[in-house]
């Protein structure tokens, strides 16, 4: 296995669980309506649903960033290092979802089911849309430098230095907004669509999600068409290497629409992916009583996101591009580990299918009994 395959390899994986990532974020996007609900035995039916799989989105975010480490730790270094306001903010408002889950409903709880479900409620709109930021610099840029030669300066060896507002200038990129909203709403559509499988014998509550699940879709189509329509119009970085491993970067006009017609596959992809998300969608909000589109949607998910991955790292693109040197982009040639990380890192990489496996294997035994109002008044196990 030479380098350039290793790499191109891991650059897969990473695509795999960012879709994974995303769909999951069902979750956040459930809890993100819990203001909204008008009862507290509406409120417990939606948290004891999410409440299901929030451990999965949380183990595949944690995944997600340790993959990153260890096949392109220059990435995460720059990035985590850097705009380390933004990836604090993201970590707090999941430890804030975890503390919730753990004592919202818990003997003793002085601070009320109220308070946890507003931490919930800032971890649903928070998580998303900050993630939603942080991948949209993948496309738009972020303000770095990276300059090895740091590593001789005794004073301070930091390869990688980051604008002075560490993340914030981030956060408030309005390009990076738009797919952070956009993830927002695609989160909350997949939240009614889990619900309307997953909740059982409650025919209002099914059609107030019917309505939720078309009202979030229909603003999620809008804000994801506004970030198609900018990434296909965005200038992008081709960054090759020379035979004497000098690099060369060269500002490309329409880089992402030129990737998406010669990587054909991941425009099919995307192509696939959204058509199930509308199918799924629009199926599940104009039928009389069907309860399958999460899945049609979830898949969806999954393929659009891991073909904006492709499109962001193949084809010599810089994956991160550098707002402020476009020398120091990153791409998956010069972020990544070396050949013998990569290749040990393979290895271990087989047992992904059995972990998969397993989460699906957990998944159906959780689901196999539908969640009730009934249910959930006499158990004595709810969130």
């Amino acid at each position: 296995m030479t380098l350039e395959y290793l790499q191109n390899y891991w650059w897969l994986l990473i695509s795999v669980l960012g879709g994974i990532l995303v769909f999951l974020l069902f979750v956040q996007g459930g809890q993100s309506m819990l203001l909204g609900a008008p009862t507290k035995e509406r409120r417990d039916l939606i948290v004891n649903s999410m409440g299901r799989k929030w451990e999965l989105t949380f183990t595949t975010l944690v995944t997600f960033g340790g993959a990153f480490f260890a096949s392109f730790p220059l990435f995460y270094s720059t990035s985590f290092g850097g705009a380390y306001w933004l990836w604090i903010l993201i970590l707090f408002s999941f430890i804030v979802q975890a503390v919730s889950y753990e004592y919202r409903n818990k003997a003793g709880n002085v601070y009320g089911t109220k308070t946890y479900d507003i931490f919930l409620f800032i971890n649903g709109c928070v998580g998303c849309i900050l993630l939603g930021v942080a991948v949209s610099m993948f496309f738009f840029g972020a303000q770095f430098t990276v300059s090895r030669g740091n590593l001789l300066d005794s004073g301070s060896p930091v390869i990688s230095q980051w604008a002075s507002t560490h993340g914030f200038e981030a956060i408030f990129n309005w390009k990076n907004l738009i797919l952070g909203v956009a993830v927002l709403f695609l989160a909350r559509m997949q939240a009614a669509l889990y619900m309307m499988n997953n909740i059982t014998d409650d025919p209002d509550f099914f059609n107030i999600l019917k309505n939720k699940a078309l009202v979030n879709g229909g603003i999620f189509v809008v804000f994801f068409l506004w970030f198609l329509a900018m990434l296909c119009t965005a200038t992008g970085y081709t960054v090759t290497t020379n035979p004497d491993y000098t690099v060369n970067v060269v500002e490309t006009p329409f880089k992402y629409f030129h990737n998406f017609i010669q990587l054909w596959w991941a425009g099919l992809t995307l192509l696939i992916g959204v058509v199930a998300v509308l199918f799924g969608l629009l199926k599940s909000c104009f039928s009389k009583h069907w309860t399958k589109g999460i899945w049609f949607t979830g898949i969806g998910t999954f393929l659009a996101v891991i073909s904006l991955f492709w499109v962001a790292g193949y084809n010599d693109t810089a994956f991160y591009p550098s707002l402020l040197d476009p020398e120091s982009s990153l791409s998956i040639r010069n972020a990544s580990s070396s050949e013998f990380t990569l290749k040990a890192m393979s290895y271990v990489s087989i047992v992904i299918p059995f972990v998969l496996a397993y989460i699906a294997y957990v998944w159906k035994s959780m689901d196999k009994k539908k969640l009730t109002p009934d249910e959930l008044e006499s158990t004595t196990h709810k969130y």
